[in-house]
């Protein structure tokens, strides 16, 4: 019966260390990334968000951008650099590595400039038309860009819970940023 009281405290000991394991500055933004790797609900449910309420979209275009984003969603890769923290505050400094869309973003907008009548249905100009293009070309992109995120993260009733991510961060994790 001893080992019997034993074992069990031991087993909830080590549940209570894998409970204060998981709830660590590091450790919540690792799930944050791992979320967007595993395509987790709520990645998904923020995607289908998005695409929904695009105007630039069609059905086809929608498709299509979902299929690209989440692809990079998977290809995401992360490094955690360092932790600091100062209370209930705390700093986590993140290397993140995404496809570089933001190139062939640009790259489209001057082509657009350049020849918008390709993209003219009836002599009016097609929004959707472009778009498709715009999507082409960003499922052509191969080339890959690191990024340094610091991410804040505060304790809120003994649980560390992310900051809102900043619009450039964001901009960042999705590969658009214009850091030109």
């Amino acid at each position: 019966m001893k080992k019997v009281i034993l074992f069990l405290i031991a087993v909830l000991m080590t549940g209570c260390n894998e409970k204060t394991l998981m709830n660590t500055p590091t450790k919540k933004v690792e799930m944050f990334f791992e979320n967007y790797q595993t395509l987790s609900d709520d990645v998904i449910s923020d995607l289908n968000k998005v695409t929904a309420e695009e105007e630039k979209f069609n059905t086809e275009n929608r498709e299509k951008y979902m299929e690209l984003m989440k692809k990079h969603y998977q290809q995401l890769t992360y490094d955690v650099k360092d932790e600091k923290v100062d209370g209930d505050t705390a700093l986590v400094t993140v290397e993140i590595e995404v496809n570089d869309y933001s190139k062939a973003l640009k790259e489209a907008d001057t082509y657009l400039e350049n020849n918008k009548e390709e993209f003219e249905e009836n002599g009016k100009y097609n929004e959707f038309l472009f778009m498709k293009y715009k999507l082409d070309k960003l499922s052509e992109v191969k080339d890959r860009v690191k990024y340094t995120l610091d991410l804040t993260l505060s304790k809120i009733n003994g649980v560390w819970k992310l900051d809102n991510i900043s619009n450039i961060d964001e901009q960042k994790i999705n590969g658009v940023y214009d850091y030109s």
